[in-house]
């Protein structure tokens, strides 16, 4: 659907800056913090004993950083900028948008402080503790309610998928958030044994599935057939994926939990599921890729289509290993193993990660009103990404083979790791590159957005 032609007032677009910004300031710890954590995979004892700094709290904080902190922000910002567009109305509440965006930052301050202290609730991908949680559901529902009275207030009759996905996205996450941090346990965050590990994935597997994989279809949607000049190859072959996501990705998470003595039938459907979950990604890559075929041209020319086309393609990949890795002979090689590390890699960074990056190039000199700061240092970033998310995942998965096959025929987890230590030297190299995409990153959208005189580099 093509943009309004009017031009927008840049005073209006307030929520879309600050959750740019955000993005751009987080990114730069959530990358740091990795960088860390990965060099003291390397070099274990590098540290010491500073608490704060040992392994077991970096990585937490680290995964976090990254799904909260950098990805959904920039997500959100995107989402900000296109849903008044495509409904040809101005945002319910631009001040409703601020107060989400501060309180959005004090639960990331919060996040910081409490996991650096071992504050947390033990749980992966829900650590943090019961008033950031709470504090995330109440801003997920504040956005919730502010797109919702901006759908009731619009101009425009069709509502274009995007929408769809983002409303989709904002209030699924809201729910399987407070379901997977078990928000009505406020002193344990958990519930007891199987049923505990089994809402725990459900909920795992849909910080994904139902909050980057929407947000990032959304964004993919409405910016490859602005860069391509042409309208969607097809709005039905659109709809067959949303609803194909929404249906079939919710059951997949126990696939996590193969090895683990939850109920058969629970297994059985999250492989197949799993396996389905090629209906919902190939209606996407189909209806994307055919609309930007012969046209590969015009989306390397524009930098915030380079990024979400090639967030498009690791998303193929990442749905690929995704459900091989659900397969029984596959995972008794792959489980617990760096393989499942490089898995994750491509999917926030290389996917969600690349189409969120993508989406805010696009939309910063349309929330400003001025060319972006430097072309050069968004194609540094571009590339810096695209280098250490490719070496990621070769590393990693030869990496997590070598380890999957060593378990598998009995060795012991220390005789297995000096022969993966040159991957992990590897590995830390790379986020380095990582580390510094995330400062020219930041560096570029500050300028942009806050002293950008109207040049181009």
């Amino acid at each position: 659907m093509p943009e309004n032609p009017t031009r927008p007032d840049t005073a209006t677009y307030l929520t879309a800056r600050g959750f740019c910004l955000t993005s751009a300031a987080w990114m730069m710890l959530a990358t740091l913090v990795g960088f860390t954590a990965a060099i003291e995979l390397v070099a274990p004892d590098l540290t010491g004993n500073i608490s704060w700094l040992l392994f077991s709290r970096l990585r937490p904080m680290h995964v976090n950083l990254v799904l909260f902190g950098f990805a959904t922000p920039a997500l959100l910002a995107c989402a900000f900028y296109m849903v008044p567009r495509l409904l040809r109305t101005g945002l319910y509440s631009e001040r409703l948008g601020v107060i989400t965006v501060v309180l959005w930052n004090i639960a990331l301050v919060a996040l910081v402080i409490t996991l650096a202290l071992g504050v947390t609730q033990g749980r992966e991908y829900a650590e943090m503790i019961w008033p950031i949680d709470v504090g995330i559901v109440v801003a997920f529902s504040l956005i919730f309610f502010n797109f919702m009275m901006t759908v009731k207030n619009r101009k425009e009759k069709i509502l274009y998928v995007s929408v769809w996905y983002v409303l989709a996205g904002t209030i699924l996450t809201a729910c399987t958030y407070s379901l997977g941090n078990v928000i009505w346990q406020p002193d344990s965050g958990a519930l007891v044994g199987i049923p505990d590990a089994i809402l725990l994935w459900f909920y795992g597997h849909n910080v994904f599935g139902l909050l980057l994989t929407p947000f990032s279809a959304a964004i993919a949607y409405y910016i490859i057939p602005q860069v391509c000049r042409t309208p969607l190859y097809s709005h039905t072959l659109s709809l067959l994926g949303f609803w194909a996501l929404i249906v079939i990705y919710t059951h997949i998470g126990t696939h996590h939990l193969l090895q683990v003595p939850v109920p058969t039938w629970l297994k059985v459907v999250a492989i197949v599921d799993s396996i389905a979950m090629v209906i919902p990604v190939m209606a996407f890559l189909i209806n994307i890729w055919y609309t930007a075929r012969g046209k590969l041209g015009l989306i390397s020319e524009d930098i915030g289509g380079k990024f979400v086309f090639t967030g498009t393609i690791m998303y193929f990949i990442v749905s690929i290993r995704g459900s091989m890795m659900a397969l029984p002979d596959v995972q008794r090689v792959t489980h617990f193993s760096h393989w499942v590390v490089g898995h994750a890699h491509v999917g926030v960074l290389g996917f969600a990660g690349m189409i969120a990056l993508g989406g805010v190039y696009f939309i910063l000199p349309r929330i400003t009103g001025k060319p972006l700061y430097s072309q050069f240092l968004a194609n540094f970033q571009y590339w810096m990404i695209l280098i250490g998310v490719v070496g990621f995942t070769i590393v990693l998965t030869i990496s997590g083979l070598i380890q999957g096959n060593a378990w598998l025929n009995g060795e012991t987890v220390y005789r297995v790791l000096p022969q993966i230590h040159i991957y992990n030297i590897v590995r830390a190299s790379l986020g380095l590159l990582i580390f510094l995409a995330a400062v020219s990153g930041f560096y570029n959208i500050f300028r942009s957005l806050i002293s950008n005189p109207g040049e181009t580099s």
